[in-house]
């Protein structure tokens, strides 16, 4: 089901539930709280203004107002089986400890200089295809997991007592396990479990259902069916994610973004990737980019006009090697956004290592 239809109308309270769940399960883990609390922050203010518009204009009798939940500034896609994510962390981010909030120490919001953006981006991401064409890129087999391990850190709205700040996950390491069908995980992460010993992403889910894989929620083997040519890849991301994001075009960046993140692209669909995202109008280049783990690299980014924010894909600048991702905060928000200043990093990340095992829980070293 899409995450902006459902079979019936509920409740205003399971209403707020279930667009909660949506955000946690289905956006990238280091998105999801931020679009979480944002949601708290949206849902109080227009509680705030209903209650206002009651007193000086009371609705007629027998009529009653329904709270209107907002779409967030990323849509919700409701195919996700598991948090999938783009890795991350922030070691040249300026942030500091705080609460425990999530099993991860939060604190102030994480910040950076904001690069200049450039022209050339189809120049670079042709030099970044034809390395990634030549990269050694085994086959998962049955039996066998895709292991991502990762650095992360974000920055969220965090809503105490009716009071809205800006508040951030710090570096921390993420372990994810998925099988080639998506059936089966495991993952690891102190911001959404507390438990050092992490969770199941095996299906079916707490509800019963197992979700098909999609753009939004890709397995490998969902990948190695994706069309190769950059032309036919491009149209099916625009097809499959109408309706979604701010504007078609910046969801279609995100996508990819994201595919490139926490998936396992087979050999052929990699370089297809960076193939169809120079097709995409808007994308520029930053030439000195800064990942998680203090990684210096140059960026093929997109500005997104509606939110003011820039996503920027972060490549090793002489192997062209992806390194992880960041998004900037490069405009003022408004309204609720207001507390983003530009140069707040949003989200932030890096690829520590993209491997396939023999079995879940296991790890490269262990494999042997």
């Amino acid at each position: 089901m899409n995450a902006n239809t459902s079979r019936h109308e509920p409740a205003e309270g399971d209403q707020e539930a279930q667009l909660l769940s949506w955000t946690a399960r289905d956006l990238p883990t280091g998105r999801h709280q931020f679009h979480k609390e944002r949601l708290m922050a949206q849902i109080h203010d227009m509680r705030q203004q209903e209650q206002q518009d009651r007193r000086t204009a009371p609705a007629a009798p027998g009529k009653r107002r329904r709270l209107r939940l907002p779409r967030p500034a990323i849509a919700l896609p409701a195919l996700a089986a598991a948090l999938a994510g783009t890795v991350v962390a922030g070691i040249a981010l300026q942030g500091g400890g705080g609460t425990r909030d999530g099993g991860v120490a939060t604190g102030p919001a994480l910040t950076t200089q904001v690069g200049a953006a450039a022209a050339g981006a189809p120049r670079l991401l042709d030099q970044i295809s034809l390395a990634a064409a030549d990269a050694s890129h085994p086959k998962v087999g049955p039996g066998q997991y895709v292991y991502i391990e990762s650095r992360m850190a974000d920055t969220f709205l965090k809503v105490v007592n009716d009071k809205t700040t800006l508040a951030s996950h710090a570096l921390h390491r993420r372990q994810v396990w998925m099988s080639p069908d998506g059936t089966k995980g495991w993952l690891i992460d102190p911001a959404v479990n507390d438990s050092p010993e992490g969770e199941t992403l095996s299906l079916p889910d707490e509800q019963g259902n197992t979700p098909k894989a999609g753009l939004n929620s890709p397995s490998y083997d969902y990948l190695t069916k994706l069309p190769a040519d950059p032309d036919k890849l491009l149209a099916k991301i625009y097809k499959e994610t109408e309706g979604l994001g701010n504007t078609p075009d910046q969801e279609a960046f995100t996508t990819i973004g994201d595919l490139l993140g926490e998936s396992y692209p087979p050999a052929d669909l990699y370089p297809a990737l960076f193939k169809a995202a120079a097709k995409i109008p808007g994308v520029v280049v930053v030439r000195d980019a800064v990942d998680a783990v203090g990684r210096h690299g140059v960026a093929v980014a997109r500005l997104d006009e509606t939110s003011g924010q820039r996503e920027e894909w972060i490549f090793n600048p002489k192997t062209y090697v992806f390194l992880g991702e960041r998004t900037v905060q490069v405009r003022k928000g408004t309204g609720v956004d207001a507390l983003i200043k530009p140069g707040t990093v949003m989200f932030t990340s890096a690829i520590i290592t993209r491997s396939v095992v023999d079995g879940i829980k296991q790890t490269p070293a262990a494999d042997g």
